[in-house]
């Protein structure tokens, strides 16, 4: 019963080492050196070559090296009824939480003015936004939603959440579904992207939705580079409408050299960090789970692939 390392994209001998220090006796195969296809039950993916997973004819769970799960649902020949599992680690939810923060705190200390101050030469003190006057709205309340949502209510903000269905965080005004999305922009003087990645969520920060924020808002899109219409940020920069943006994920990585993003005075860059996986911290869940399947059990976080997440 072989677990398969389908990965790569990524550097696997930290990954290997902290498995098998799990449990030595694994029959752990590397990509594409596999043996039998029919020995695979359960795989380890992170942007695996499409069409490869439908090899497997006892494959019993795909399990994401990360929070998202994007990169398998995006793979038209999935495996039909095949459970896919994240990643769920306290740590990765604390990174979340301390990218937002840094973030939100960097603007409205406003660190990205003084640092434009600081090519120039100019000594200018600017009056910081006082967080009980700055209203911050999180899209996605999961996890990493909630957490940021919290830490960010113990600063002061003003916080709201807008999700699919109804979520109760304290503190947090709950916005959810479509008939409250355009209440929840209105008053989101920050604007933070937690979302999954879904067919629904898909550009869900476009020219209408980054119009329906206050003017001078500020977006942080830490989540995926396909919720953003990138070009419709750069308009509303550029417009006025919106004071600038901090993006940690974009449509193509690594961004490209000629990408008006890196050279853009009101946009900071970030090379998708907000959150990374450290594969001892992971390792016991990822064994875990490989029991629970070579012993028939449906394994933990597992996802709805029919929503995304």
């Amino acid at each position: 019963m072989t677990m398969l390392f389908l990965a790569p994209k990524l550097k696997g001998d930290s990954w290997l080492k902290h498995i098998r220090n799990q449990d030595t006796g694994i029959d752990l195969r590397v990509w594409p050196e596999v043996g039998r296809a029919e020995d695979v039950i359960f795989a380890l993916c992170w942007q695996h070559p499409l069409g490869e997973l439908k090899k497997y004819p006892n494959l019993k769970c795909i399990a994401s090296l990360g929070f998202g799960v994007d990169h398998i649902l995006r793979d038209p020949d999935l495996p039909a009824g095949v459970p896919v599992t994240r990643l769920v680690d306290p740590g990765m939810i604390a990174a979340m939480s301390e990218y937002v923060l840094a973030a939100v705190l960097n603007h409205t200390r406003q660190f990205d003015l003084y640092r434009l101050d600081q090519t120039q030469k100019k000594w200018a003190a600017r009056i910081p936004k006082r967080p009980q006057d700055v209203r911050v709205g999180i899209m996605g309340m999961g996890h990493l939603g909630a957490d940021a949502a919290l830490k960010l209510r113990a600063l002061g903000f003003a916080v709201a959440g807008w999700s699919r269905t109804a979520k109760q965080v304290e503190g947090v005004r709950s916005f959810a579904g479509d008939f409250d999305l355009d209440p929840f922009l209105a008053q989101s003087d920050i604007l933070v992207c937690l979302l999954p990645l879904t067919p629904a969520t898909q550009g869900i920060l476009n020219r209408r939705t980054l119009s329906t924020l206050p003017k001078g808002a500020y977006v942080v899109n830490a989540a995926r580079g396909g919720h953003l219409v990138e070009e419709d940020l750069l308009e509303a920069i550029e417009s006025g409408h919106l004071s600038g943006a901090c993006l940690d994920v974009f449509r193509k990585e690594p961004l490209p050299e000629s990408h008006p993003f890196w050279s853009h005075p009101q946009v900071t860059v970030t090379p998708h960090v907000a959150s990374l996986t450290y594969p001892k911290a992971v390792a016991p869940q990822i064994v875990a789970n490989y029991r629970r399947v070579r012993s028939g059990e449906p394994p933990r976080h597992a996802v709805d692939t029919r929503r995304g997440y």
